[in-house]
Order: structure tokens, then C-alpha cells, then sequence
């Protein structure tokens, strides 16, 4: 089993990731992670599963990075909602998924000679020693706010991103990404003092909005307000130690089972949905509300 374990991580010991040119602090693998062997034959069995998988399925043969690119975040997404859900039998199962993702695209990665997955999991561990020098080095810190601080700081100084703005992807959902925006500029001192301040942001972000809604300016105009007035919501949220993206995200939720509700109260009632007057769904709208 041995033998099989360094044939498929292509390295001496498979169970450790060199971190060469790093010191000796950089290895961090503890003792017990290296007992494991159950769990490094199981790793083994997968990746060697997934590259058989590369070689001998006609559809996993066709695939590119950028053609199963919308399935990562498919994936990520059934997790996000199985942790929305407490469904944690179903987040095991798609956390495997994610997994597979990561597996399968340094598999086509290797084909070429971009990288391997070797290379993912030794790029990733010595940046988490890097990036952790309270636990790694001799760095103080004093609360949570520190270590993010130290962070993005460290991430400047690698040199790895040439504006503080790089590294929040484009895709991201539109609020969560004014969310991490935020806290990247927060990260090398750009905030705002106080919660406080940034609800008077607010406030005046609303009085302009307020004053071209209801004028004549182009529509652009108007979102361009509105996109900054939700922009003050998001950094006063944050502020407050709120996530945005999770609030808005529980009363969408909210809004659906209400919904749901008043249509089966409709339906009860022998009412359709497109027959219902706004005076009756209303009326129903109120009593699931009250009900709760």
C-alpha cells in the first residue's frame, strides 16, 4: 500500500507536503494527521479514482476547466444551502462534490503541465503558515480584527496582489461582494471609526436617493444612488457584525414560506392566486405573520 500511495501522490511521503526553503517551522503536519493511515488510503483510492475516471470515461475525457467551471459553483451552493438547512448527512455529500471539483481540475491542470495537486495542497499549506504568524511564528495578537488586519497586510507584502481591490472574484453575488470589497479595504485601515459613522453614511446616501427618485434624472442616475445607498446599508451592517448577504438571504426565505402560506390559505378558501384581490392576500399575509 505504500508503494500505491507514493505512485499516485508522486512524492516520497505522501502524508507530508514539503515546504523546502521554509524552515522547519513551515511543517506543520501534526503527529496524528501522520497516523492516519485509513485516511490517507482512502485520499489515494479517490484521486486514483478520479484520474481513471480522466483516462477511461468518454465524458470525463471531453471535459476543460472552463466547461465544468459552472459546476463549482453549482456545488458550492448545495452546500451553502445543506449549512442553511442543518442538513449535515447532505453537506457531506457536498462537501465530496467539492471536492471531486478540486481533484478533477488539478488532474487537467497536470495534463498539460500547469500544475498538480500536489502543488494545490503544498501552495495552500505554506500560505496558511505564512499568513497565520500568531500561531506559526511569534506574532502577538490581541482579538480576531487583528489577525484579518494582519491578513490582507501580509497578502500586500507577498506581493501577490498589485491592489488591495484583487482577489474578490467577479462573480460573487452582488452583496456579498460589496461585503468583501469592504473588508478588504477595511484590512489596510480604510474604514470607517464606528458603526455610528457609517449609519450617518447611510443616512445622506437615502437623502440623495430620495431627491432624484422621484425627478427626471436618467435611470442610470437613479441606480447609481441607489447602488450607493445600498453600499452604506452593507458596510453598516458590517460594522455592526452582521452579514448582509446571510440577513437578506433568511428574509428571502421568510418571504417564500409566507407566500406559500397565503396561497394555501387562498386555495382553502377556494380563491385562485390570479383571482385573489390585494385586500385578501393582505388580510391572509397579516394572520401567517401573526401566527408566528
Amino acid at each position: 500500500m505504500k508503494e500505491k500511495a507514493d505512485k499516485i501522490q508522486g512524492h516520497d511521503d505522501p502524508r507530508e507536503i514539503s515546504t523546502a526553503g521554509r524552515g522547519d517551522a513551515a511543517k506543520i503536519y501534526d503527529t496524528r494527521f501522520r497516523e492516519d493511515q485509513d485516511g490517507l488510503e482512502t485520499w489515494n483510492d479517490f484521486v486514483a479514482i478520479v484520474r481513471q475516471l480522466r483516462r477511461d470515461c468518454p465524458w470525463d475525457r471531453e471535459q476543460t476547466h472552463d466547461s465544468i467551471k459552472h459546476l463549482v459553483i453549482e456545488e458550492a451552493y448545495e452546500a451553502v444551502e445543506a449549512i442553511d438547512d442543518g442538513d449535515w448527512g447532505h453537506l457531506s455529500k457536498e462537501l465530496g462534490d467539492l471536492l471531486l471539483h478540486v481533484v478533477f481540475h488539478s488532474v487537467i491542470a497536470a495534463e498539460t503541465g500547469t500544475f498538480t495537486l500536489d502543488d494545490v495542497i503544498r501552495a495552500e499549506t505554506e500560505k496558511l503558515v505564512r499568513r497565520h504568524p500568531h500561531v506559526f511564528g511569534d506574532t502577538e495578537v490581541a482579538n480576531v480584527d487583528e489577525v484579518l488586519t494582519n491578513w490582507e497586510q501580509i497578502k500586500i507584502r507577498e506581493g501577490e496582489k498589485k491592489s488591495a481591490m484583487e482577489g474578490v472574484p467577479r462573480h460573487l453575488p452582488t452583496l456579498l461582494r460589496a461585503y468583501r470589497i469592504q473588508e478588504k479595504a477595511a484590512g489596510v485601515g480604510f474604514d470607517f471609526p464606528r458603526a455610528d459613522d457609517a449609519w450617518e453614511k447611510v443616512a445622506e446616501e437615502l437623502g440623495e436617493f430620495r431627491e432624484l427618485v422621484g425627478s427626471d434624472a436618467e435611470q442610470t442616475r437613479k441606480e447609481e444612488e441607489l447602488g450607493d445607498l445600498l453600499f452604506a446599508l452593507v458596510n453598516y451592517a458590517r460594522l455592526s457584525g452582521l452579514n448582509p448577504e446571510n440577513a437578506l438571504g433568511r428574509t428571502n426565505t421568510k418571504f417564500i414560506r409566507r407566500f406559500r402560506q397565503v396561497e394555501q390559505s387562498l386555495e382553502q378558501d377556494g380563491i385562485s392566486l390570479v383571482d385573489a384581490t390585494l385586500e385578501q392576500m393582505d388580510e391572509r399575509w397579516d394572520a401567517v405573520k401573526s401566527s408566528e
